[in-house]
């Protein structure tokens, strides 16, 4: 696929949030968490500002916790090589509620936009699909991203693994609220638990 055809991170996340209902939203580090932000702040968006390689873990464990809510896992190509490890946990616990969205850009994006290990040619689908996920995505097309942003709502047939390869642009961070405790009191209550 040339670089010019492309899709736009932030159209991507808008479009797979745009029917969210009650979903809880992991954004991994740096711009995933922009690009939710930029979607429409919200009381069940989990922003991890610095937890690099950390997302997957966090949303396996929400859903492990939550298993009648859709939880999805929006995060970077550089933050999904830094947790692969724990592609195969959730192979292995397999929630039907979890579904994993990398968005490819082929770089380093929080650290210079250098080139990442899957533009040398990492197949993160294919990892995924090894690590025992047998619902695997690899996705170029809005319209194929539009087609797949229904199934997030599903809490029976996952765990889903998608990829989408989007451009190298970088855009303006739209910044929610970075205090952690606030954040995650905040979904906490969205779920009916106290504050801690």
């Amino acid at each position: 696929m040339s670089k010019a055809n492309l899709l736009d991170r932030r159209q991507v996340v808008a479009s797979l949030l745009a029917d969210r209902k009650g979903a809880i939203a992991i954004g991994g580090l740096g711009a995933s968490t922009y690009d939710i932000a930029a979607a429409g702040d919200h009381d069940r968006n989990f922003y991890l500002w610095g937890a690099m390689g950390g997302a997957v873990m966090i949303g396996l464990g929400i859903a492990l916790a939550q298993p009648k809510l859709p939880v999805v896992v929006i995060t970077g190509d550089g933050e999904m090589l830094m947790g692969m490890g724990s592609l195969a946990t959730v192979g292995l616990q397999k929630p039907g509620n979890l579904t994993i969205v990398v968005l490819d850009n082929e770089a380093y994006g929080e650290t210079g936009g250098q080139a990442s290990h899957t533009a040398a040619g990492a197949d993160l689908v294919g990892v995924a699909k090894a690590c025992g996920i047998d619902k695997v995505f690899s996705m170029t097309t809005m319209a194929e991203v539009e087609a797949f942003a229904p199934s997030l709502q599903d809490v029976s047939a996952g765990p889903r693994f998608a990829s989408v390869k989007i451009d190298a642009a970088n855009l303006e961070r739209a910044l929610s609220n970075r205090d952690g405790t606030f954040i995650v009191n905040r979904i906490r209550g969205s779920l009916g638990f106290k504050p801690i």
